[in-house]
This record gives C-alpha cells, sequence and structure tokens, in this order.
C-alpha cells in the first residue's frame, strides 16, 4: 500500500476468536459490550512508536523490542489484555512513563504469528479508552493503574448529528473513489458500518494522519466535537487529491496535445513538399532577402552567411533549430549602419529644453554646449554625461529633451537593482534561453545605432556572485573602447560610438571609481520654491488637467495657493511629489463636477484643506536667541534642505560632554573638535578654564528619531558651546554651516544651495559660511537671495565674532560662583 494512500485498509475488525479469519463488522450490540466491560485497575503497558489504537478496530503490530514481546508473550499467556498507547517521539527506543502520551485504548490480543524475517506481529482489537494514572512497575515492562476514559455522546440524536455522520461517511467514500491504489471493498465496509462511533474510530484509524493529529482525535470526549474535527481531516484530504489529479491530467492534456502538435507538423511538412516548397526552405530564403538590404560590414555579412548554412544542416524538428533561426532573426533586426539625421539647430535645442523644463539654467547651458561640440566635431568622443540630483528634479526628462532637441530616438536603461553582468553582455548561446544584453535589445528597440540612451539609476547597480554589472558597463561607456562592445549572444563586435549615452544618478557614492571616471557629472540641484510655483503652472497643473479631463477654466490655482501645497503639503528637492498633490487636488475638482456640485473654480487654501487633509508639514521657522547656547544650523537632506537646531546646557558635574539627536560618528567626532578648540582658547573668549571642570555639558540636536551625521554642524555647535560657556546671546535670525578643525580653521561643505533656501523659508537673514563656498552662492538667482546677507569666513574665530553678542542672556549663570560654592 502506498503511504501517500488517504487510507489505509490492511486493518480489520472485531473478533471472536484465534482462529476467525474474517473479522465481521461491529454491530451497535458489540459496541455497547466492549464499552461496558470492566478493565483491571492495573494493565501492562505496550508503547507504539507510529500510530494509535482506536475502540473496536482490529490492527496488526510487529513488535521489535525485547521488552514489548516479553509483554505480549505474558499477556498472550494470561487474560490478553493489555493497555496500548503512543509514544509521544517516535525516536526514542526505550520510552519512559513520561514518554507516552496519558491516553490511550485497552486492546486484546488475538494473535501472535511469527513471521518468516524473524518478526513477531501481534493483531490486537481495541476495546475502550483509557487514562493511565500511576506508574507501578518498569521492570520487566512498564505496568501502570489505569481508569476507563468515556467519550461524551451526544443526548439525542438529532437532525444535525446525523447530517454530521451521513458527511463522514460520504467524504470517506469521495476519497477511496478518488484514490487509484484503494480497493473497493473498502466502500463496501464502511457502507455496512451501522454505529456511528465505531464509524469515525474506523475511518479515524485508517486515514492517514500524523501521529499527533490522531492521538488529538482520541484524546477528544466529546464525540460530535471529534467528528466535527475528523470531517475537516477528510475534507482537506480531498482537497489534496483533487489537486493532484488536476495535476495529473493537466500534464497528460499537456503531453497529448505535444504529441498531436507533431504529427500535425510532420503532416503539414508533407502536403507543403507536394505544393514544391518545405516550411524551412521559406523560412531560409526569407531571411536571405532580408540580409541583402542590410548595410552591415563585411565582417558581420560573412559571419551570417555562416550561419545561415549551419541553420541549413539542422533538422527543423530538433531543438536546437528554434535557437539558431532566433539568433539570425536578432542579427537582421539589429541597425547595423543604420544612423537618424542630427539636427544641430542650437537655437531649437534651447526652446526644447527651456520649453520642457524650468529652470536648470547651468545644466541646460551645458548641454547646449556638448551638442556645439558635437555639431563642430561631428563624432560622439566626448565624456559621457552623469546628472547627479535628489529625485523628481527631471534628471530622466532631461535625456527626453535632448533626443527631441536632437531628433534622435530616445531608448532608456533602469539599471537599479541589476546584478548580473549578462544583463549588460548578454548570455551565451549555449545556455537554455540565452538571450542578448540589455543594451543590444535597447538598439533593436530603439532602430537605429545613435540613439539618446539613458542610463537610468546608474548608482543603483548591484552585484553578486553573478559577476558586477558597473565593470561590464566601462567597456559601453568609454569612447575609446565602445567601437567594438562585443555582446556574448551576438557574438560579434558592435559600434556604440554613435550612441549618445546620459546617466542619471542619485548620489555619486554609489558608482564605482573607474566608471565615475568615464563620466563627466553635472550637478541637478533642487528647485526654488520660486521655480517650483512656476513648475507647476507651466507644467504640473496643465499636465494633471488633461490626464483627468478638466478643462483650464475648471481650475484655478493661484501661486500663493501653489505655495501652500508645497510648503505644508511636500518636503522634496523634487517636484513629484508636488504633482501627485496637484493631482489629487485635479480630482477632487473632477468629483464636484461629475456629481454636479457647486464650488469655485479659483481655489482658496480651505478648499486645498478639504481636498488634501490637513497640512503635513510645518513651515521650518526660527526660533528667539533668549537662551544660551542654542543656534540655527542648515542642513542638507535626500529631499532638500532643512534648518536645525543645536542645543546645549550646562548641569553641575565633572566636565562630562554628552551628544544626543541619534547622531553619526562624524557629528559625534564635530562636537569633540568644538569643545577643544573652546578650551584651547578659553581665556581669548573670557571664560574661565576651571568652569569645563565644574559642569558637565550636553549637547543636543532635535527630531532624535532621525539620524543625522555630516561635519556641516561643525561651527553650529562651536557657536553654541561658546554661548553657553560665556553666556552671550547669539544673533537674532541668524543661521550657519561648515566644517571645523582643531587648528581652527573653517572649511568648505556641500548643498549650499538647499541650506540656503531653507535658511530663507524659515526667514533667517543672515548666514555664515566659508569663503570657499562663496562659488556655491554665484549659482544662485540673485532674485531668489535678495534679502539675505551673508558673511564668509575662513577662522573659528571669526564665526564667534560674528554670531554672538556683547550683552548676555536674561538670567545668565555665574559659572565662576558656581563654582566657589562647591569649592568651599
Amino acid at each position: 500500500m502506498s503511504k501517500n494512500d488517504p487510507f489505509n485498509f490492511n486493518q480489520t475488525l472485531p473478533i471472536i476468536n484465534e482462529e476467525t479469519e474474517f473479522f465481521p463488522l461491529l454491530t451497535q450490540q458489540d459496541e455497547d459490550e466492549l464499552r461496558n466491560a470492566e478493565i483491571p485497575e492495573s494493565l501492562p503497558i505496550l508503547p507504539l512508536r507510529n500510530t494509535v489504537l482506536f475502540p473496536g478496530v482490529v490492527i496488526p503490530i510487529t513488535v521489535g523490542r525485547d521488552k514489548s514481546i516479553k509483554l505480549v508473550k505474558d499477556a498472550y499467556k494470561g487474560d490478553r489484555t493489555i493497555a496500548v498507547v503512543s509514544q509521544k517521539d517516535m525516536n526514542v527506543e526505550d520510552p519512559t512513563f513520561d514518554q507516552l502520551n496519558k491516553v490511550g485504548t485497552v486492546a486484546h490480543i488475538i494473535k501472535i504469528l511469527q513471521m518468516p524475517d524473524g518478526n513477531t506481529t501481534v493483531i490486537i482489537q481495541g476495546k475502550q479508552r483509557v487514562r493511565l494514572k500511576e506508574l507501578l512497575q518498569s521492570e520487566p515492562y512498564l505496568i501502570a493503574s489505569v481508569e476507563k476514559f468515556p467519550e461524551e455522546k451526544p443526548k439525542t440524536k438529532s437532525r444535525e448529528f446525523k447530517a454530521l455522520i451521513s458527511s463522514v461517511k460520504e467524504l470517506a467514500l469521495q476519497i477511496i473513489q478518488l484514490s487509484p491504489n484503494l480497493p473497493s471493498e473498502a466502500a463496501i465496509a464502511i457502507k455496512n458500518i451501522e454505529s456511528p462511533t465505531f464509524l469515525v474510530n474506523f475511518i479515524s484509524s485508517n486515514l492517514s494522519l500524523e501521529l499527533e493529529q490522531k492521538q488529538d482525535l482520541l484524546e477528544t470526549r466529546d464525540f460530535v466535537k471529534r467528528t466535527k474535527q475528523l470531517l475537516e481531516h477528510l475534507t482537506t484530504e480531498i482537497q489534496m487529491l483533487e489537486l493532484k489529479n488536476q495535476i495529473q491530467n493537466k500534464v497528460r492534456v499537456d503531453l497529448d496535445k505535444q504529441q498531436r502538435d507533431y504529427f500535425l507538423s510532420q503532416q503539414l511538412k508533407t502536403i507543403q513538399e507536394e505544393l514544391g516548397g518545405s516550411t524551412p526552405d521559406l523560412e531560409l530564403e526569407e531571411l536571405k532577402k532580408r540580409a541583402r538590404s542590410k548595410k552591415w560590414p563585411e565582417d558581420v555579412s560573412k559571419h551570417f552567411q555562416k550561419e545561415i548554412e549551419k541553420l541549413a544542416r539542422i533538422n527543423p524538428a530538433a531543438a536546437d533549430y528554434s535557437v539558431q533561426l532566433n539568433y539570425l532573426e536578432l542579427l537582421l533586426d539589429l541597425p547595423w549602419g543604420e544612423y537618424s539625421k542630427d539636427n544641430f539647430d542650437l537655437h531649437r535645442a534651447e526652446k526644447v529644453l527651456n520649453k520642457d523644463h524650468y529652470g536648470l539654467e547651468k545644466v541646460k547651458q551645458r548641454i547646449v554646449e556638448y551638442l556645439a561640440v558635437l555639431k563642430l566635431k561631428n563624432d560622439m568622443k566626448a565624456p559621457i554625461l552623469c546628472l547627479v540630483g535628489p529625485p523628481g528634479v527631471g534628471k530622466t526628462s532631461l535625456g527626453k529633451s535632448i533626443s527631441k532637441a536632437l531628433g534622435r530616438k530616445y531608448t532608456r536603461m533602469a539599471l537599479g537593482g541589476i546584478r548580473d553582468e549578462a544583463e549588460i553582455r548578454g548570455h551565451r548561446k549555449t545556455y537554455i534561453g540565452a538571450m542578448p544584453g540589455r543594451i543590444i535589445q535597447s538598439l533593436k528597440k530603439a532602430g537605429t545605432s545613435n540613439p539618446v540612451f539613458v542610463l537610468d539609476e546608474i548608482d543603483k547597480i548591484g552585484s553578486d556572485f553573478k559577476g558586477d554589472p558597473s565593470s561590464a558597463l566601462l567597456e559601453v561607456l568609454d569612447p575609446e573602447q565602445n567601437t567594438h562592445f562585443y555582446d556574448h549572444y551576438v557574438e560579434m563586435e558592435y559600434d556604440l560610438s554613435k550612441v549618445m549615452f546620459i546617466a542619471t544618478a542619485n548620489s555619486l557614492s554609489g558608482i564605482q571609481p573607474a566608471l565615475l571616471d568615464r563620466m563627466e557629472i553635472i550637478e541637478v540641484n533642487g528647485y526654488t520654491i520660486e521655480e517650483k510655483i512656476e513648475i507647476a503652472k507651466k507644467h504640473l497643473l496643465p499636465k494633471q488637467r488633461e490626464m483627468h479631463g478638466i478643462q483650464a477654466k475648471d481650475i484655478s490655482l493661484k501661486p500663493k495657493m501653489i505655495e501652500k501645497i508645497i510648503e505644508e503639503y511636500t518636503r522634496e528637492s523634487g517636484v513629484r511629489g508636488l504633482e501627485k498633490k496637484i493631482g489629487s487636488i485635479v480630482r477632487g475638482i473632477a468629483t464636484r463636477i461629475v456629481m454636479e456640485k457647486e464650488y469655485d473654480t479659483n481655489l482658496s487654501a480651505e478648499d486645498i484643506e478639504n481636498i488634501l487633509g490637513a497640512p503635513i508639514f510645518d513651515k521650518d521657522l526660527y526660533e528667539h536667541n533668549e537662551t544660551a547656547g542654542v543656534v540655527t544650523g542648515l542642513a542638507w537632506t535626500s529631499v532638500g534642505g532643512d534648518i536645525l537646531f543645536i542645543e546645549s546646557s550646562l548641569s553641575p558635574g565633572k566636565g562630562k560632554l554628552s551628544l544626543t539627536g541619534n547622531l553619526g560618528d562624524v557629528m559625534k567626532e564635530s562636537a569633540l573638535i568644538a569643545m577643544a578648540y573652546l578650551k584651547s582658547h578659553a581665556e581669548e573668549f573670557g571664560i574661565d578654564y576651571e568652569a569645563f571642570d565644574q559642569w558637565d555639558v550636553n549637547i543636543h540636536v532635535p527630531a532624535g528619531a532621525t539620524p543625522k551625521d555630516g561635519p556641516s554642524a561643525g561651527i553650529t555647535m562651536l557657536t553654541a558651546l561658546a554661548s553657553l560657556f560665556t553666556q552671550r546671546k547669539v544673533k537674532q535670525k541668524l543661521a550657519m554651516t561648515g566644517e571645523i578643525t582643531l587648528r581652527g580653521k573653517v572649511l568648505p561643505v556641500g548643498g549650499i544651495k538647499e541650506k540656503i533656501l531653507a535658511a530663507k523659508r524659515a526667514n533667517i537673514k543672515d548666514i555664515i559660511l566659508c569663503k570657499a563656498n562663496q562659488k556655491d552662492i554665484l549659482e544662485i538667482k540673485e532674485d531668489y537671495i535678495k534679502d539675505l546677507t551673508f558673511h564668509y569666513v575662513t577662522e573659528m574665530k571669526e564665526v564667534i565674532q560674528l554670531a554672538l553678542l556683547d550683552h548676555k542672556v536674561a538670567n545668565p549663570k555665574d559659572l565662576v560662583r558656581n563654582k566657589s560654592k562647591e569649592t568651599q
């Protein structure tokens, strides 16, 4: 009998004596006699490894343990009554009393058979369930005191109870019908069982369940509950059998279909031969005809002829035929020597770039310069452009604008998450399911050999045991090498020198240095609020109106309302989030139009909040300077600039410095440098040196859940500590950013444009920067920063002179007096 059969019908039923050869099914009278029979107070315990005996059921058991053989023989000489209990762990060779389940079955030994292989087989019949109470004897076998474990039967046999028993019997018969390995006699046995209790016990015993599931059924005292549990197991078994049969039938049908298709194709081939030409011959002729119109190099032409001759020698029924056919079709589909004509009208290019993108003046200027050089030299041996900037600033769409300006085809390859080198170079044809790399596939799709090819998210390339895709890109992006790009699938060199590659990235840190060296980096910075307002008016709102079928007369967003959306519902450098919010507003208006609700087309702040909900972000606000040791700094985040407050406080102690606010290692080091500098120059700033040993200092940067790192908070921390130990006020509406050194130098930092815009949003008037960052200010339009005053410094002394006022804060701490009191 198969192990996977849902039933195991090598068991039958009750006994009269040991000479009985056929065990009849239990009648209700037989069952009552078994259940009501008296049992001894103590019985020898026979442990079972992998089965559970149910009352009324007859099963054969192979006995192998010495203890078990002795127990069976001793019992057989006596009244043949034993207790049968399953083990908790079937792998235990000699189980103790505690390693047995406590509910088992009183059994009667019918026969002992000596098998030809030397094993002893015992045929036993279950009588009634018992619970083991206490171990009385361990040797030569287990003997324990037992007590009856009667089941709780329903008081009246209701219609629901009869339906439950009928369902169990029905499902059992269905399982026998669905399983091809079960004998039809099993169905006869189940149909002839009259007693509901014996029916449940009989099916529970024969159903292929886990040992724990069978033991759970045996231990369930409530008969109705036990029957419902059995019904669940039967339902699961039927579902598994139906699924298995369905899968087998599907496989059989698929195989039959393949055979049918093969015979039909053979017949079709014979008919076509009778008509004067075979299908493979027609395919070969079609391939040769297409090849004659190709403008490919001579070496490619020779290679194609060689490969098509190989195809002619392959049997069309062989698997290699389709592989070779696909390869030749790819060679024909590739645009060998096919180029689109460039439009080098730079005035038109400027118009296209300005129409598609507002702002980004430096980027657009560099692209026009790039096109000018391309026109003069008429070759592509120029650095590959790499547009780097935060998400949503238009890096990818710039590639589309360039292709439109040049009149070239546009193709894009998303590199995010690529870990397999074969994605770039392709697979060798020897592999099953081999394909060309993404570079070749994109050129095939573009249809020309000189498209504008955007390599999107080049900083997101990964690497694993399948190779390093970024290393495979080195050949693609090197103007000196990409004239002979080799794809493993094509097996021929392909000229990529006319392709205009443009890479995009969010950060340079993830790009391989050798790859970075082959590209010219163009920073695409975030937009100012003024720029975002113009982009929303000229691009985003019209685009969303068109997408949602709204006319211009149906909605009007004033610049003030757009500014509200930007400041209160988005926090980003780009405009992707802004576009989503405008889309939500347009959908809200579309709903009002369709539902014929009245509304004011000139949307107000209240209308925006009704559609978008309460504001998500608070505007960055400058805090007052009434407290010593609190200074405003400028920070760069992945979604733009922000202001942050460096807070510091003193408490009596022994000079301990504590840093809080989820700070990174670099930021912690900046605090240590600031403290060290302040200590070494205490006399210059009028600080009693001994105060450092009498007070503990805590520096905190709010928003503790947000990780922060970087050196740009160095001068802010120094100013906060200087204000704290001198108790002098910090200049009002002042912010700063810059790295510091132990020698007292101020070093430049990045993200200046985003930081300046954050300062302007917070209504800050004065900004302290390193002198080396002055060049970054010159790149920002004067209109955007006309209300700001910049102070450029090179020394930390200048920072403190500019930042701290001569008068002290209200109620200043007397550090010297506190020190003297502690000394007393």
